[in-house]
């Protein structure tokens, strides 16, 4: 495993980490609900093979993550770098909505007193007594950064939180929440947005003022929630309320372009002894130097199979191969 530290804190955390949006369940994750003791394998697993590094959020699954988190994380809570989030809520004390699913209203709120709410649920449900990341799960343009800057560095101050982030946000976010910091801390030390290999706009245009603010650029979606796993998974069929059904490669379309991929990055596995999954993460490690690879994981297989992509070192060539396969079925915007 390889490890940095998250901006310019001494947070050290793995290059891997286990993102557990899938542990919440529910309707947008239909085909499985994790038990207590399938999340303290997948824990097991993740120390076993250097990930140290674990994100999750309030919304997910409306606690349950955070819940399931928290009883595996039990007796081995400081060998793990925990991140959370705020913004994201369904206490109905407003903010502007977001969305509703299985029976809630989530709303967003960057408010001060609901970040200091959220971070306090956070606390309890995961049974600690402090969070080393949170992250504002989407950047609201309706509340003032310094009010929410505010609100996160008296958190800092407190010990209740150690550094924090942005998610689902601009290159523009990140100068506003550097501007309104450096008080307590020095602010924002990783962002965490949607970037793959079929739709890499995004994190490209935001990798300058990255690296500008020496900032973690923490990627979701680099396996297109399973899509970049296998030819296989194209063939599984999803509830209509689950993300897999609403994401572009269901579409016949976008699924023969990816038939194609997969054939010819065959060889790139052979020549690496590696899969599908991990040489797209591979791919993905080579477009910033201070990447964070944030995997969905939900058992321990998926953990021995990731961290096999510290170990497959691309050349330029087959870094543009890959791409130039996918080039016509790339997406400018996706937002799930």
């Amino acid at each position: 495993m390889r490890y940095q530290k998250l901006g310019n804190t001494d947070i050290v955390v793995s290059t891997v980490a286990l993102g557990t949006w899938g542990l919440g369940g529910g309707s947008v994750w239909s085909d499985h609900d994790s038990t207590a003791e399938e999340s303290s394998a997948l824990l097991s697993a993740c120390l076993e093979h250097g990930v140290n590094y674990i994100d999750t959020a309030p919304v997910y699954g409306t606690g349950a993550s955070e819940e399931l988190l928290g009883a595996a994380l039990k007796g081995r809570r400081h060998d793990f770098v925990l991140q959370t989030k705020c913004s994201l809520n369904w206490r109905g004390e407003g903010g502007n909505f977001h969305y509703s699913r299985d029976g809630y209203t989530v709303n967003n709120d960057t408010r001060a007193e609901a970040v200091r709410r959220d971070v306090e649920d956070s606390l309890r449900r995961m049974g600690t007594d402090y969070i080393d990341s949170v992250i504002v799960h989407y950047v609201c343009k309706s509340f003032p950064v310094d009010e929410t800057v505010g609100a996160l560095e008296e958190l800092i101050k407190e010990g209740k939180i150690r550094t924090y982030g942005l998610s689902n946000s601009q290159p523009q976010d990140l100068e506003e929440y550097k501007q309104s910091s450096a008080r307590v801390s020095d602010g924002v030390s990783v962002v965490q947005e949607f970037f793959s290999i079929l739709s890499p706009f995004h994190g490209r245009d935001y990798f300058d003022t990255a690296k500008k603010y020496n900032t973690v650029f923490q990627t979701y979606g680099v396996l297109e929630e399973g899509f970049l796993t296998s030819p296989e998974f194209m063939d599984r069929k999803f509830e209509k309320t689950d993300i897999r059904s609403r994401i572009p490669w269901v579409e016949e379309r976008y699924k023969a372009g990816l038939r194609r991929a997969f054939e010819a990055w065959k060889p790139i596995c052979r020549e690496h002894g590696c899969s599908f999954a991990a040489l797209v993460e591979a791919w993905a490690l080579t477009q910033y130097d201070r990447m964070s690879l944030l995997v969905g994981m939900r058992r321990p297989a998926n953990v021995e199979d990731t961290a096999k992509c510290l170990d497959t070192a691309l050349s330029p060539d087959e870094v543009r191969f890959m791409e130039e396969v996918v080039r016509d079925i790339q997406v400018e915007v996706l937002d799930k």
